[in-house]
């Protein structure tokens, strides 16, 4: 064994020693079984976590051809087939470990945070952490003909008449008098609400134009990284300065989106596409469906069409990320393995309908009822949507469910979209009615103290805490309540009712009267927050938007009185010379302020303070549903939709 020409070359010398002896001896037969053993349990090792660890994309193309797709895909209709089984337990399993740092860096309906000097944020996955995926071995994407064909070349798109959708509404839009209360307390407090927020609109316009958000301490603009850098608080805030009637400010941001908002030079965006499509498509669409400008229209279908590279997987369901100018997309770096969020793409469905509404192109509608196919057909852990979904396999990543961050939203629009549909979408209103069946089986929650809450769900193991985001839930199950199982009206209502109590109780035992990020029901606490990280209040909506839609179903005054509770709350403790800031611990009796307005204090938590104190005939329920960013849009009634259509065919008969 020691002869010259036997030796190995260098680079394998070591294994050489390994099998010599000190002495000089070859090793003992025994001791070379256990030798190859071990090569062996090494090689089977590697071998096992690249097949079976959840979405090893990149190392999988080594061996998968490039014609080979290594989960389910998706053809052009709907249709799925599996082509390697998953496993989602085996891999909730194998990322388990990874699972505490998703939930510190959590998705919210809303984007940034800002703590001391440093503003965290969801930043914007990392390509060195997706350098390739199936997705981007088809991108750039090339733009669906049918799309650019319905909106210029004179299908159903074009002949969109605002006219015949206003003729649709059972009621106006704004009401017999613009939804003015008739008595003189509830008046004056809807004008502080007008008034705070002409306040914080002309701070932005002062400090922060065409800028994203105001940073009010030290006067000046926020761009971020969530949404390109187009006026985001312009955008949202359009229908609310219409609603408001605030019609010099509203022309003012209309003008600026006519002459600044260039969908054409956004090569170099990325941007998250939750936040453009709940910001900018919802926004555009409500501004268009409020006023009939055509300009909001020409925008949000420009818009649309540069979001639809993001559906470009093996199973359909969109990245988190994505390029506005050249259409690649990618996952959070943070995200399980690559994964999508529920919370995320379940958020889609109310803005791509109407999308589909005015440009007469079927394909926004195909994308998102493709999403909701998938769902419909994978195994869910108990009747529960965990919050990671890969969108190569289409199968879970791990069984973290929470209807606060992270999944939040996707309930609500089930929900809405049953609504939207003029109550048709049988199919929204079973998937909705089946997850409240689980999350009241599973999550919900009563407190020793007596208070109601939905805890978060980690694989089985509870977790007693509720985030301000989940606080929304009350207003949900109560517009859910006529359309449920026969007889559960009143259980719906009561659930509601004890959930938004609940929230208000995290406002009412804070020193400031306004609520934590997170608070929990542990260790003797309830309804408060145990962790300094989740002390800070950054101006969210909603706990009072549950209590605008509690004061529409039950005209209960507590509603009211806990909105004004925090009208003053909010001016004693977040209003500083040049606009709104959030505050970094509401258990502090002197409050450090975060020094950001967000965008979404003008477009939520304004709007539904101020229709909290209007008639319920201002944007009326059996006309509107509201967003996730509070951007209403209209109930597709089908009695017009029907009378559409015909006008349609017959149209189509005279031009044969």
């Amino acid at each position: 064994p020691r002869s010259p020409s036997l030796l190995p070359q260098p680079a394998t010398r070591w294994m050489c020693r390994l099998a010599l002896a000190p002495s000089g001896m070859g090793l003992r037969l025994s001791q070379k079984f256990v030798f190859l053993l071990f090569l062996s349990g090494l090689v089977t090792l590697c071998f096992g976590a690249l097949f079976f660890l959840p979405d090893t994309v990149r190392l999988k193309r080594i061996f998968l051809s490039k014609n080979e797709n290594p989960a389910v895909t998706v053809g052009h209709d709907n249709e799925l087939s599996k082509k390697v089984p998953g496993d989602p337990e085996h891999q909730r399993v194998a990322l388990k470990g990874g699972e505490g740092a998703n939930v510190k860096l959590k998705v919210s309906r809303k984007p940034s945070v800002t703590h001391g000097a440093r503003t965290v944020e969801r930043s914007v996955g990392s390509r060195a952490q997706e350098e390739w995926s199936p997705a981007r071995a088809q991108e750039p994407a090339a733009r669906d003909e049918r799309v650019t064909s319905a909106a210029h070349n004179g299908e159903r798109g074009s002949a969109y008449s605002y006219e015949a959708f206003k003729s649709c509404l059972l009621k106006p839009a704004l009401g017999r008098n613009q939804g003015t209360p008739p008595d003189s307390e509830t008046l004056q407090r809807r004008e502080k609400v007008k008034e705070m927020m002409t306040f914080a609109w002309d701070n932005y316009k002062r400090y922060a134009w065409g800028n994203n958000e105001l940073r009010p301490l030290t006067r000046n603009g926020h761009l971020g990284n969530m949404f390109g850098e187009w006026g985001a608080s312009i955008v949202d805030s359009l229908d609310t300065l219409y609603i408001m009637g605030l019609m010099e400010e509203y022309e003012e941001a209309k003008e600026w989106v006519q002459n600044n908002l260039d969908l054409n030079s956004v090569s170099k965006h990325e941007a998250s596409l939750f936040e453009v499509n709940i910001r900018y498509v919802g926004g555009l669409l409500s501004a268009y469906y409020l006023t009939g400008a055509e300009i909001f229209k020409q925008k949000v279908m420009e818009l649309g069409e540069k979001l639809l590279p993001a559906f470009n997987t093996p199973t359909g369901i969109p990245r988190g990320v994505i390029n506005l100018g050249s259409g690649t997309s990618w996952s959070w770096g943070w995200a399980s393995a690559g994964s999508s969020i529920l919370a995320e793409f379940g958020t889609l469905h109310l803005e791509f309908l109407h999308l589909s509404q005015l440009s007469g192109s079927p394909l926004f509608t195909e994308k998102v009822m493709n999403i909701r196919k998938l769902l419909n057909k994978i195994e869910k852990p108990h009747g529960l949507y965990p919050n990671f979904l890969s969108p190569v396999s289409g199968n879970w990543v791990q069984h973290h469910v929470s209807i606060g961050g992270l999944g939040d939203s996707f309930y609500e629009y089930l929900i809405k979209s049953y609504l939207m549909s003029d109550k048709t979408d049988q199919e929204a209103q079973k998937m909705y009615y089946s997850a409240m069946e689980a999350i009241e089986t599973n999550l919900v929650q009563k407190s020793p103290g007596g208070l109601t809450y939905v805890a978060e769900w980690r694989g089985g193991i509870l977790d007693h805490k509720m985030g301000h985001l989940a606080c929304f839930s009350g207003g949900m199950i109560g517009i859910g309540a006529d359309d449920g199982p026969a007889g559960q009206r009143q259980h719906y209502l009561d659930l509601a009712a004890e959930i938004t109590h609940t929230c208000h109780e995290s406002y009412s035992r804070s020193a400031t009267k306004l609520g934590p990020e997170a608070f929990r029901f542990d260790a003797g606490a309830e309804a408060t927050a145990t962790r300094l990280s989740d002390r800070y209040y950054i101006l969210r909506p909603e706990v009072i938007e549950s209590y605008m839609y509690m004061w529409r179903l039950t005209h209960d005054p507590k509603y009211r009185e806990w909105g004004w509770e925090a009208v003053e709350a909010l001016e004693k403790h977040c209003r500083v010379d040049a606009g709104f800031s959030g505050i970094r611990d509401v258990y502090a009796s002197t409050v450090s302020h975060d020094n950001m307005q967000q965008s979404f204090f003008l477009s939520e938590t304004l709007k539904y303070l101020y229709l909290l104190f209007s008639d319920d005939d201002l944007l009326p329920l059996e006309d509107w549903v509201f967003n996730t960013e509070a951007h209403p849009l209209p109930v597709i009634h089908k009695r017009c939709l029907q009378e559409h259509s015909a006008t349609q065919d017959h149209g189509q008969t005279n031009l044969e």
